[in-house]
């Protein structure tokens, strides 16, 4: 019989049930009933459901993230699916908190090649604390409500952000359909040139101070530019100033997944002393091309526009497929009247100040959460 109350920390194996999942991520059905949890942040449907529980979810390779759940649902055979042996001494939501900061030190002792993963016993010899069943609701209870008014930024960031798709389809239309009839132009009639970075072996960290650094993928992928994805230059290289991304850049993946290729970030600001990596472009326009950077941006990430340029990637078997500035300079790029498109980018700068606003908030609010977790399973809380 276990214990109820241990103010030492406690080996985890000890307290709960591990099962891993059984099934391939490709048994997923759009149309499916129950979630299904695979190694992505979101979970996919199925149609039928394996298991019926509360538990706390790892993704055993990936990104590694961590969810929780109550309810029926199935999961992919790489997951582990973790339940408390006893409920009135582990409460399922304290240990979900416990392993949203683990998950870190999971990450840092994941093994293997090219797709990293985590071993059972990295859970299984894990040291937690397990204060009364009373103060882990309690703990659980605080950080619930915090991650709450994350939530809440976060949605409001989301909706901003379809806010701004909104306005470029009332006002111009979806582009490839083009029902409003705005004459087309060869992209590289309106360029001046379609500049390349440059990947050299950089240190597996970010820069710090006034270290020049290399833009990772991840700084456009999302189609919002994230400087914070980079990676040192190491001491002794000489870098390029003439790729380093300034404010006003229109930055696109040239090289990725299918998924994930012809994305575009527009850079509003950024730090100094960032480059370019080699699987990106940057755009330069001809000043006196009669398009508005912003205009150009949201059209080349609106959805139907993204998968025709996406069409044009190509690559031989097992590699990322990539675009050539060839094929993009030949793409046609819909041309409404610039009034039209500074009308545009005059309420996208006013959604943008409030995004701002929101990031500002959510940054306090990522700050604030952080710190509980730490206070709370170190029993500062």
């Amino acid at each position: 019989m276990l214990t109820k109350a241990k103010k030492e920390l406690a080996r985890l194996g000890d307290y709960v049930r591990i099962r891993t999942g059984k099934l391939d991520a490709n048994a997923s059905s759009p149309d499916g009933e129950y979630p299904f949890f695979t190694c992505s942040k979101e979970p996919l449907r199925i149609a039928s459901a394996s298991y019926d529980c509360e538990c706390v979810l790892v993704a055993g390779n990936g990104d590694l993230n961590v969810k929780y759940y109550k309810g029926k649902f199935d999961a992919y055979q790489r997951t582990y699916i973790i339940e408390s042996s006893d409920p009135d001494v582990l409460f399922v939501p304290y240990l979900f908190q416990f392993m949203a900061i683990y998950v870190e030190q999971l990450r840092s002792m994941s093994v293997g090649g090219v797709i990293q993963y985590i071993k059972l016993g990295f859970l299984t010899e894990a040291k937690i604390p397990l204060p009364p069943l009373a103060e882990q609701r309690r703990i659980a209870e605080v950080l619930d409500r915090a991650e709450a008014l994350r939530a809440k930024r976060r949605a409001a960031l989301a909706q901003l952000d379809s806010l701004t798709q909104s306005l470029f389809l009332d006002l111009f239309g979806d582009p490839v359909a083009n029902p409003p009839k705005w004459p087309r132009v060869a992209f590289s009639d309106l360029l001046d040139n379609i500049d390349s970075g440059w990947s050299p072996v950089c240190l597996d960290r970010p820069v710090i101070g006034n270290e020049w650094g290399v833009l990772k993928l991840g700084a456009v992928t999302r189609c919002e530019y994230d400087a914070s994805e980079n990676k040192a230059l190491p001491p002794g290289i000489e870098p390029d100033p003439s790729i380093e991304v300034k404010s006003g850049d229109l930055l696109f993946t040239r090289k990725n997944t299918y998924e994930l290729v012809a994305a575009c970030a527009l850079v509003r600001q950024s730090q100094p002393r960032l480059m370019m990596s080699d699987l990106m472009f940057r755009f330069r326009l001809n000043p006196n091309a009669k398009i508005e950077t912003m205009y150009l941006h949201q059209l080349l990430i609106s959805p139907t526009k993204r998968r025709e340029i996406q069409k044009l990637a190509g690559g031989s078997s097992g590699s990322m497929p990539n675009i050539s500035k060839a094929r993009l300079q030949a793409i046609m790029i819909e041309l409404p009247p610039l009034t039209l498109q500074r009308e545009f980018a005059r309420r996208v700068t006013a959604v943008e100040k409030l995004k701002t606003s929101h990031r500002t908030s959510l940054a306090e609010l990522d700050a604030l959460f952080a710190s509980l977790q730490h206070r709370a399973f170190r029993g500062e809380l």
